[in-house]
């Protein structure tokens, strides 16, 4: 049974939507400088970013508000 949510912004937006939002808004090298973590700085790539952000939850959460705040810009 799926809930409507009028409200949040990422409902049914992938993981993957917004990490390839990100890169082609920043590109690899300014999106590591915008958000610390090794899997945007060391050998990038969306398929290892996306493993990463699944298993790491205070991560995703900084990918999630930076791909807002980009949305606002847009």
């Amino acid at each position: 049974m799926s809930q409507d949510q009028p409200n949040n912004p990422l409902h049914g937006v992938t993981l993957e939507q917004i990490v390839t939002t990100l890169v082609d808004a920043y590109g690899w090298e300014d999106l590591g400088y915008r958000i610390r973590i090794n899997c945007f700085n060391d050998n990038p790539s969306i398929k290892s970013s996306l493993k990463f952000l699944r298993k790491t939850p205070w991560a995703r959460k900084k990918v999630e508000q930076l791909y807002l705040r980009t949305l606002e810009m847009l």
